[in-house]
């Protein structure tokens, strides 16, 4: 396979991925829509049956697995077409983020059975991925010099699995935060009753942060590590280095 043909079917594969989380993103707005329910006309109070789509609720699910299959394809195709991994520039970090990002999910999915977050989640995939596509996409190409090391492979790698978890952290918390606003005043939304007790959602939140935190302050130094090698200097506070140190502070602070 040639390394132009690679890089095509990267494409195609990633194009093909965001129709399967656009399907996944249908199928779990359907899943909520339909579930409100009037058992009876003399019942005034709406309530919330999901039996009645728990089908369009796995297909969603099956929709997700497929999208993250075909993700994985095209991240691993890309890095076949440039003859090294595929981290070299901010396309290629975001589509493998996404990526990372999704396997979380699923991961999260089938331990605790978080269908709950598949709407949320296929939006967050789909607005990366289309930011990817749109606004950061780079022919597929080899690494200048300067980034030419071992440490790419480990200070990125690090980087990702950190930031994909972070950001199912960032959702699972952000859902907390809007449900117990609602619950201090006038009680959660019909839409949001299946959602986890709270303690549930603080617990999850605090534990895939913890897991991950360690790898997010290996990073950091990996990061300057590289950086010496490459430029002859630990730490240079430029925007990334500032901000990727300022957010690991925040984080640590947060989650004490």
């Amino acid at each position: 396979m040639s390394d132009r043909t690679a890089a095509l079917l990267s494409n195609n594969f990633i194009y093909s991925s965001m129709v399967f989380y656009s399907l996944a993103l249908l199928s779990h707005a359907i899943e909520v829509a339909w579930s409100v329910k009037t058992p009876d006309i003399s019942i005034k109070k709406t309530k919330l049956d999901f039996s009645r789509t728990a089908r369009i609720g796995r297909l969603g699910s099956a929709f997700m697995l497929i999208a993250t299959l075909l993700l994985a394809v095209g991240v691993v195709l890309r890095g076949v077409s440039a003859n090294r991994v595929p981290w070299g520039n901010m396309y290629e970090f975001s589509i493998t983020g996404a990526l990372a990002f999704s396997l979380a999910y699923l991961y999260a999915l089938q331990k605790y059975k978080m269908r709950w977050l598949g709407l949320p989640a296929a939006i967050a995939l789909l607005l990366t991925l289309g930011t990817a596509v749109a606004l950061l996409y780079r022919p597929s190409a080899p690494l200048v010099p300067a980034l030419k090391s071992t440490w790419l492979v480990i200070h990125v790698a690090a980087a990702i699995i950190s930031g994909g978890v972070f950001l199912l952290a960032n959702f699972i918390a952000g859902t907390y935060l809007i449900l117990d606003h609602y619950e201090r005043k006038a009680g959660r939304p019909l839409w949001m009753q299946k959602f986890p007790k709270l303690e549930d959602l603080d617990n999850f939140s605090y534990r895939l942060i913890a897991l991950v935190f360690p790898l997010w302050t290996f990073s950091v130094i990996a990061g300057a590590i590289w950086a010496e090698a490459a430029w002859g200097r630990y730490w240079g506070w430029d925007p990334k280095e500032t901000r990727a140190i300022v957010t690991g502070k925040q984080i640590g602070r947060a989650h004490v």
